[in-house]
Parts: structure tokens; sequence; C-alpha cells
């Protein structure tokens, strides 16, 4: 009878193996929800974070570097010695 207790000892340890196989297939599966929901997640807050960045920052650089164009322009017409952009009225606004 020692081929049969070996049967069962195998018997056993394959339900031992299909138990572990089980549970490492439900850890996986859980661990890819948590992963789709973290995606999700994140996926959302980068939508946020741009969209947010596009309207509030974008405008303020624009309007920076504008600001700084008209300070060079006025820095390069101070070396040439012409009067600075605004210091010149046009011909109609005199009139007034």
């Amino acid at each position: 009878m020692p081929g049969t207790s070996a049967a069962i000892g195998s018997s056993g340890s394959a339900k031992q193996e299909h138990w572990l196989t089980a549970r490492l297939k439900r850890a996986a599966s859980g661990s890819n929800v948590v992963g789709r929901k973290l995606l999700w997640s994140t996926g959302k807050a980068a939508w946020i974070a741009g969209t947010t960045f596009l309207i509030l920052c974008v405008p303020l650089i624009i309007e920076m570097d504008r600001e700084q164009q008209l300070m060079d322009l006025e820095g390069q017409q101070g070396l040439l010695g012409a009067p600075p952009v605004g210091a010149l009225a046009p011909p109609a606004a005199a009139a007034k």
C-alpha cells in the first residue's frame, strides 16, 4: 500500500497548489482593479491640472511676455535717442 499513500499525498499536494493558485489569481485580479482605479484617478487629476494651467497660467505668461517686449522696445529706443513709445501723442489726440 505504499503506492496508495503516495497517490493520496500527491493529490493533497495538488489541492494545495490549486488553493494557492486560486489565491494568487484573486490577488492579481484585486491588484488589477486597484491599478485601473489609480490610473483613472491619476488621469483625471492630470486633466484637471492641465486645464487649470491653461486657464490661469497661460494668459499670465503671455501678458508677461508682452510686457517684456514693450520694455525691450523702450530700452532700444532709449539707446537710439528716440522718444519713449507713449511720449508722442498722435495728432488727433492733441487736437481734442
